[in-house]
């Protein structure tokens, strides 16, 4: 009984604390700015329309339901019922909880994941600050193939170029965090998010009138069954988990901030429905146009800045579209670091007790600086550099190599903690919700979810030709290695 009355106490307290946001939306917002970025805009689109269309996304939305919505719950509760930042608000939950002190790695793991990445999504949303000058001063009007190709080729060898762009993207999430949770993060928010959805629409509205809009529907929406093989249900299992922006840090970090009142389950399903459906309204943008031009699809770094360029080369006033596509690329791209400085800078806030501006300048700084591996490894460094010796890689894809670790692994540490760790009474008070939904989630963020992404991310570990009975294996073994005992605790 002492036990809830402290964790009822501890909650009680926090909800005090005045760093929320002003209104109930801005999580809500903030959440689809950290989870709407290049993913969402060069891989779903492509994915879906390679894996099925419309067989993919009916896979998507099940597994975003059993896998995402829930761990995104569990991360956002985790924020709200510590209101600090992920490695303060951890090591005060396993206080609180007693719970072994081995937690904490959420809190250090995400705070580390979402600094290396945004040290290399500075670089390459770098890439669409050149691409947007180019286009809106008509630079690449009527170009071949082979002049855009050269030119991105040409990009990627300038390190005093990439350095500029890294440097001016990476300044602007300084400077909007700096300014603090709502007069920066909150109000920089509530213009960016509508003026996004906006450009998008205009967008798609131009890929329907100068595009070919219908291959593009049957491309996305086809409902094509025998495309789906079982490598499209991982990609789609995989991709539920990452678009949403969790096991970084980011989800904890703003949840912090949300208004005790707001429903949990409510919010994190409107979530995944925006960020879905701007995707889905990105990709039928996206492919009108390359289909329109009679260009092969892709994905990725070739389908944004060579093939979208050279579909928008023949269009009419296809500079000034192209360049305000762009500028969707750069606000995307922008809503998502902001969300990656803020843990790192808020733990430098409560542990250090310094101001947010040398905080934010502080964790900046280090990721301008780390971000200088990325740069290098398109040029100078492309080759017989350390990484390249030890792990055959470029200084950047280990960079990538150990966050696409660090973000599943966090993802389903965060599920267990809060399914088996946290006591019923903490979660109860935030969720606010019905019994038979509270069970229901349970299940899904004590077995189902950890079980799916471990799956996922032992997949990535093992070789490949592993098949899938090993990952299968291992990823019951280890969310029952979790399971048993506490239940066995439970019975005594």
């Amino acid at each position: 009984m002492s036990a809830v009355i402290a964790n009822n106490t501890y909650w009680m307290n926090n909800m005090s604390n005045p760093k929320i946001w002003t209104h109930k939306g801005t999580f809500l917002l903030a959440a689809v700015g950290s989870a709407v970025g290049l993913g969402n805009l060069w891989r779903f689109p492509y994915l879906a329309g390679e894996n099925g269309g419309g067989a993919f996304i009916l896979v998507y939305a099940l597994t975003i339901a059993a896998v995402g919505i829930p761990i995104l719950i569990a991360e956002t509760l985790l924020g709200r019922a510590s209101r600090k930042s992920p490695i303060m608000g951890m090591k005060d939950l396993i206080s609180a909880n007693n719970s072994h002190p081995a937690w904490k790695t959420i809190g250090w793991m995400g705070a580390l994941a979402a600094f290396i990445i945004l040290s290399f999504y500075s670089v390459i949303a770098g890439w669409a600050i050149h691409y947007s000058g180019l286009m809106f001063s008509g630079s690449l009007s009527g170009a071949s193939a082979e002049v855009i190709s050269s030119g991105f080729d040409e990009l990627l060898a300038s390190p005093g170029l990439l350095v500029l762009y890294h440097s001016i993207f990476m300044g602007v999430s300084i400077l909007i965090v700096g300014m603090g949770i709502h007069k920066g993060i909150e109000n920089g928010l509530r213009f960016m998010m509508p003026a996004l959805f906006i450009i998008l629409m205009v967008v798609v509205i131009y890929g329907a009138i100068e595009g070919d809009l219908s291959a593009a529907l049957n491309f996305l929406f086809t409902f094509n069954i025998e495309d789906l093989s079982l490598e499209g249900w991982l990609d789609a299992m995989g991709q539920s988990f990452f678009t949403l922006s969790l096991g970084m840090g980011a989800i904890m970090a703003y949840g912090a901030y949300m208004s005790p009142e707001s429903s949990l389950t409510r919010t994190a399903i409107s979530i995944a429905i925006v960020d879905t459906l701007i995707a889905l309204l990105a990709g039928v943008a996206i492919f009108s146009l390359v289909f329109g031009q009679g260009l092969e699809a892709g994905q990725g770094p070739g389908l944004m800045f060579v093939t979208l360029p050279l579909a928008f080369a023949d269009l009419p006033g296809g500079g000034m579209l192209g360049g305000v596509f762009f500028v969707l690329v750069i606000g995307a791209a922008l809503t998502s670091a902001i969300s990656l400085v803020e843990p790192v800078a808020g733990y430098f806030i409560e542990q250090f007790k310094i101001s947010r501006p040398k905080a934010v300048a502080l964790m900046g700084g280090g990721c301008w600086l780390l971000g200088l591996l990325t740069v290098f490894s398109f040029n100078i460094w492309s080759s017989g550099t350390i990484t390249h010796d030890l792990f055959g890689k470029s200084p950047f894809d280990v960079l990538e190599f150990m966050t696409n670790i660090m973000m599943p692994l966090g993802g389903v540490l965060i599920a267990l903690f809060v399914g088996w760790s946290l006591s019923r009474d903490m979660v109860k008070a935030q969720m606010m919700t019905t019994a038979i939904w509270l069970s229901c989630w349970q299940v899904l963020v004590r077995y189902i979810a950890p079980t799916a992404v471990t799956f996922v991310f032992l997949r990535t570990l093992l070789p490949e030709g592993t098949g899938y009975y090993l990952p299968t294996l291992g990823a019951v073994v280890i969310v029952a290695s979790f399971a048993i005992p506490h239940k066995f605790r439970s019975q005594d």
